[in-house]
């Protein structure tokens, strides 16, 4: 009987890593016309901007509850909260300089560790600072992702909370 059960789990999650990853996460790969110490900045400014509630009366929305973990030359390391259920995510922005560029990867993950689908929370955990911080504007902004890196991705609504 067990034998039956986790061969079914095998299927099961296989089946479904097909589309998405196993774990609710999100990968994305941008490019930015800027330094990578202009980016880094405008980053934090915006975690810092939206670290309380206030941004999200009454649950709605999920631009608010960031929270600055820390950074090191090359790397800026934040949590975000889900306002309504108060889930925590942790989202990592590695940079990389490239002559006057600045690539930069994020990577935001749930901390539930059963979590499987999020209805792409983990996309808009990074996408929101982007947009937010207007770097979506700068010239030479790229964005690349998908359904097998980024959970739900091509279902994402960032503005539906």
């Amino acid at each position: 009987m067990n034998s039956y059960i986790s061969v079914a789990l095998v299927v099961i999650f296989a089946g479904c890593s097909i589309a998405y990853p196993i774990h609710a996460s999100c990968k994305i790969q941008w490019t930015f016309g800027i330094t990578c110490d202009m980016v880094k900045e405008k980053i934090k400014s915006q975690i810092s901007t939206w670290s309380t509630a206030d941004n999200c009366p009454n649950g709605a929305g999920e631009k608010c509850l960031y929270t600055f973990v820390g950074e090191t030359s090359t790397t800026i390391t934040a949590k975000h909260s889900t306002p309504v259920k108060h889930y925590l995510d942790d989202l990592t922005f590695t940079l990389t300089a490239s002559n006057s560029m600045c690539n930069v990867k994020g990577y935001s993950t749930s901390e539930t560790w059963y979590a499987h689908l999020d209805y792409s929370t983990n996309y808009c955990n990074l996408n929101n600072l982007i947009t937010g911080s207007g770097l979506d504007k700068v010239n030479g902004y790229t964005e690349v992702t998908s359904d097998s890196v980024c959970t739900q991705y091509s279902s994402k609504n960032c503005e539906k909370y």
